[in-house]
């Protein structure tokens, strides 16, 4: 489960993901498309869009959210796009990004 960006997207900003690391390093790759991913070292990578410009991804495991007695993964990840990344291509990755990290439909 992760919360998606409405249009309009800010250079930094967090977000929660409903995923385990190893979930969240297994997406990746997906996820980011047809742009290079670097890995950079534990909690960290960049993306290197196809149209000029750095996504700095870090995250950290956070403790899991418990509802009664179901527990849930949560990992949070902070999304920092470097100033020259237009207004543009950040909604048109957040957008494929999205769309590939969606659980459960919709």
């Amino acid at each position: 489960m992760s919360t998606s960006m409405a249009p309009s997207s800010p250079h930094a900003f967090e977000r929660e993901h409903g995923f385990t690391e190893a979930e969240w390093l297994r997406c990746l790759p997906h996820a980011v498309g047809p742009h290079a991913l670097e890995r950079l070292e534990p909690g960290a990578a960049n993306v290197r869009l196809l149209g000029g410009g750095l996504l700095t991804l870090r995250w950290k495991v956070l403790p899991d959210r418990r509802i009664a007695l179901l527990r849930m993964p949560r990992l949070g990840v902070r999304y920092v796009f470097e100033a020259a990344v237009t207004q543009v291509q950040r909604d048109e990755f957040l957008r494929q990004f999205d769309r590939y990290l969606q659980r459960g439909g919709g």
